[in-house]
């Protein structure tokens, strides 16, 4: 099965994840509330599990270059940078509500292509990391979405403009693959800033966005199932090593 295939059917799976926000519409609010957060967890460990036991180590064995940790480094500053710089509507959104909708669009476009980038770098370094890589941002995918799509909803779309732009908006983790494996073609080293930048985007998702979240949880029980949804997260990181 070539790399490029394997490029391709990841992101076109992953793209379609879009349509998990068609949750929203079904889902009592209490409820949802309650699985985001469990799968939340999920993805936060699946987060730390893929950059400390794939993304990390892959790129170690490959090279003992000591610039590997700054690519990390620059890969945490690069997505706080994103994320302020996307975000800095938010504070706005009850006066501009529509065009919070756009730059919400606009923000999970670029997202999307650099996951594509970070997909096709994987599969080019070796395809266990290449599947890996994939259920991590499959995971942190889909609470993603479903908070995505509400957003939409919130800025006045109506409810199927909202999923096919979302979906369209998704589709841009194919065109950021193809990206990514036809530049490996030409740029030989690419795996090697690629993946370090992925890792340290994915330990800043986990630690700044996701972990703040999941520790919110105040319950006893709730919590415990919170941080076993953690575990189980990294436990899937460290089975997919043996793929």
């Amino acid at each position: 099965m070539s790399t490029l295939f394997l490029i391709i059917g990841s992101t076109f799976l992953i793209s379609f994840i879009a349509f998990v926000g068609m949750l929203v519409l079904f889902l009592k609010e209490k409820l949802l509330n309650e699985i985001l957060l469990i799968l939340v967890a999920f993805s936060a460990g699946a987060l730390m599990g893929g950059s400390f036991l794939h993304l990390l180590p892959e790129v170690i064995l490959k090279s003992i270059d000591i610039e590997i940790f700054w690519w990390v480094l620059a890969g945490f500053i690069f997505f706080f940078l994103m994320e302020k710089v996307l975000q800095w509507h938010h504070c706005h959104k009850t006066k501009h509500a529509h065009s919070f909708g756009y730059m919400n669009l606009i923000g999970d476009a670029i997202h999307n292509f650099t996951d594509g980038l970070i997909i096709a770098a994987s599969f080019i370094a070796n395809i266990p990391l290449g599947i890996a890589t994939t259920i991590v941002i499959a995971a942190h995918e889909i609470p993603q979405e479903i908070g995505d799509f509400g957003v939409l909803i919130y800025s006045g779309f109506k409810k199927f403009r909202a999923l096919i732009l979302n979906f369209i908006v998704a589709l841009i983790i194919v065109i950021g693959g193809l990206t990514g494996y036809f530049i490996s073609a030409y740029i030989e080293q690419s795996t090697f800033f690629l993946l370090p930048l992925a890792a340290g985007g994915f330990i800043y998702i986990a630690a700044s966005d996701l972990i703040p979240e999941i520790r919110k949880e105040a319950e006893v029980k709730k919590s415990f199932l919170i941080f076993v949804m953690f575990l189980i997260g990294i436990l899937v990181m460290w089975i997919v090593r043996f793929l």
